[in-house]
């Protein structure tokens, strides 16, 4: 990882970098190690070079994995993120719909999208999708837990392209509900993304419906769903993003506990015994049990002792983030706005945005809005209109051949690559990665 705004330096500790097959697309002579074909007869693909690395997993999400591969039509390195068993039920079908639909919407230097969809078989075979997205060389938890250094202006760096991310996701109406270190990808020249929208949905404003609580890794769940809370906001990403600001400090997780009710123990060791109006969003169960316990004091003077770059300003900023009440936890835009955030958006913009660029007189030219908003909500309307998985395939097929209709080369897979066995068997997260279950106030 470089420094910020330096030359890009590599740790083995915490580059993925790999170099992948290229593909001859079923071809004479193609190498069997490569997973991606480019659909014959319409592409002759380039030379194969002969020194490089066969395809390789590199990660798995809530709802399925990626491999690490070669874009057969340009050489290009990519991800490739496999969407396994997606018609099983309506409920995973509409999920991965709408995950399928927000990578192809997002149109933002730190979210990740997609590149490109794999030309699916005909309707009757249609069971799995497969997306191309960028390959960046690790991510945040691989950071964290390296022993590279991570120096003030890296902490600022990287909470600010979370933060810009998280703006632009919000203003499209979109709850990510899964933010933690292994979700936030990033290159060697520091640039991140926000990755891995299985969880994501829209925004609910109607506050009488129900929302899921079986979202978010446990280390990163605010309180008011480990509480319980029937509803819930954009305010549960901020939380995250303030527990990822404490690791990003002291180089270890904030709240690590075992189960959903000692995570709230320990958020309660910080931030103190919460008032009833502070717990107006949690279930009976979750109140009486606060209730039943001794009262415990405030604590955020520890925040200081998180490490050397727990200054005043970042401390001030997140104990905004870490609040109990999400009604007034900060909001993204707020922490924007926040002084310790000013460092890391001036050396974003200086030297590692595409956004600004440089003249030939070597004046750096700014653009007129560093934290863009998306230029429309994300739609989700058509999931109310979808009541069968049938039609859900139906119409995704759909979707995926609208999207091919780029001028671009369709891709598929290649069943003759060495690793495809392994590929196809690739389902989803270790057990581990899942959300636990938070039914323990019933």
């Amino acid at each position: 990882m470089a420094a910020v705004g330096g030359p890009a330096r590599q740790s083995r500790g915490v580059s993925m970098s790999v170099s992948m097959s290229l593909v001859q697309g079923g071809a004479a002579g193609a190498p069997q190690g490569a997973i991606l074909a480019a659909a014959a007869p319409y592409f002759q693909p380039p030379a194969v070079p002969q020194d490089v690395q066969p395809d390789r997993p590199i990660g798995y999400g809530a709802f399925g994995v990626v491999w690490a591969v070669t874009d057969p039509r340009d050489g290009r390195r990519v991800a490739l993120k496999k969407l396994p068993n997606v018609f099983q039920s309506l409920v995973s079908s509409k999920r991965v719909f709408r995950e399928l639909k927000m990578l192809c919407f997002f149109k933002h230097e730190n979210v990740l999208s997609a590149l490109d969809i794999l030309q699916p078989p005909h309707l009757d075979f249609f069971q799995e999708i497969y997306v191309i997205t960028e390959l960046l060389q690790s991510d945040l938890h691989k950071i964290i837990v390296s022993p590279q250094h991570l120096s003030a202006d890296h902490i600022k760096v990287f909470l600010y392209q979370i933060l810009r991310g998280l703006k632009y996701l919000h203003s499209a109406r979109i709850l990510h509900r899964d933010i933690k270190p292994g979700n936030l990808l990033v290159n060697s020249n520091c640039v991140l993304k926000i990755c891995d929208f299985g969880l994501a949905r829209v925004e609910e404003p109607d506050q009488s419906k129900h929302m899921t609580q079986e979202v978010v890794t446990q280390y990163y769940r605010a309180p008011e769903i480990l509480m319980g809370a029937r509803h819930y906001s954009a305010a549960v990403d901020v939380w995250s993003v303030g527990c990822i600001f404490g690791e990003l400090l002291g180089r270890r997780i904030l709240f690590q506990a075992q189960s959903p009710v000692q995570q709230l123990e320990l958020i309660t060791e910080l931030l103190g015994t919460p008032s009833l109006e502070d717990m107006r969003h949690a279930c009976e169960g979750a109140r009486s049990h606060m209730l039943r316990r001794a009262p415990k004091p405030r604590s955020l003077t520890a925040l200081y002792t998180l490490s050397t770059h727990a200054t005043h300003e970042a401390v001030h900023l997140l104990c905004q983030m870490l609040v109990f009440d999400p009604d007034k936890r900060i909001s993204v835009i707020d922490a924007l706005a926040h002084p310790y955030v000013d460092e890391g958006r001036l050396r974003y913009h200086s030297c590692m945005c595409k956004c600004c660029y440089t003249t030939s007189a070597g004046m750096r030219q700014y653009t007129g809005e560093f934290e863009p908003s998306a230029t429309q909500a994300f739609d989700d309307l058509w999931e109310r209109k979808l009541t069968s998985v049938q039609q859900v395939k139906e119409e995704m097929h759909k979707f995926i051949a609208e999207q091919l209709q780029t001028g671009r080369v369709p891709l598929c897979i290649n069943p003759q690559s060495a690793a495809f066995k392994s590929f196809a068997s690739s389902t989803v997260a270790h057990p581990s990665e899942l959300p636990p279950s938070p039914h323990q106030w019933e």
